[in-house]
Order: structure tokens, then C-alpha cells, then sequence
């Protein structure tokens, strides 16, 4: 995927001093973050990987102590991201797509939830 027309991580970081984050980078991203949350989500709770595989990177798909849900640590554009697979013993209305039968993967970056993606479709927050 091109990063034509997209400004460089560098260049929005110094441009906001850091905000870039909070600024919605999500949306500044467009296609290639969302395809790239979709491929996490794909690998790991579709194809049933042991690791995944972003920009030309492994990374371990773990399960969390508790509940045995799926979740890997990955870098994007130069962010920290995981995923991590719905809790489906929630309230929330992911969890209720998650115990209905749906593939569902929160993302988070920084400890602040990012996007979701559900059975392949992403939803950016904020």
C-alpha cells in the first residue's frame, strides 16, 4: 500500500508536538490503518494464527491468564497497538455481537481504545 498524499509520522509529530495521537491519526491514516487492524483480526481469530504478520513483522498471538481471549502487541506506522479479542461476558454491545457468534477485536493504543473491527468491518472511535 502507497503513503502517497499522506503526511510522514515524523512531519505530523513535530507539526502537533506529539498530538498527532489524540488528533485523530486514526482518520489521517484512511485505508491502510483499517486494512491493517482487518489483517490482525483476520489472522488471529479467522485463520486461527499462532502469529500475525504487519508490514513485513511477526508478532506472537497470545491469550490472556484469565479468559483465554486472543491478543497480540503489534507496531504500525510506528505505533503500539494490540488487539484484543471481545470479552463476550461484557455488558457492552461488541460483547453481545461477540457472545451472538461474532469475530470481534478491540484495538488499543496507549491504553485508550482506538477501533473495533467485527466480522471484518473496523469502526474507528472518537
Amino acid at each position: 500500500m502507497s503513503n502517497a498524499g499522506l503526511p510522514s509520522v515524523d512531519h505530523l509529530q513535530a507539526a502537533t508536538g506529539g498530538a498527532w495521537l489524540e488528533l485523530g491519526y486514526a482518520r489521517a491514516m484512511g485505508g491502510e490503518l483499517e486494512a491493517a487492524l482487518v489483517g490482525v483480526w483476520r489472522q488471529s481469530l479467522v485463520e486461527k494464527r499462532k502469529s500475525v504478520e504487519v508490514e513485513g513483522e511477526s508478532y506472537a498471538v497470545r491469550e490472556t491468564a484469565k479468559r483465554k481471549l486472543k491478543q497480540v502487541d503489534f507496531r504500525f506506522a510506528g505505533r503500539e497497538l494490540r488487539g484484543l479479542e471481545q470479552n463476550p461476558e461484557t455488558k457492552s454491545r461488541w460483547a453481545k455481537m461477540a457472545r451472538e457468534g461474532g469475530r470481534v477485536m478491540q484495538f488499543l493504543e496507549r491504553g485508550k481504545y482506538v477501533a473495533v473491527v467485527v466480522d471484518g468491518k473496523v469502526h474507528v472511535y472518537g
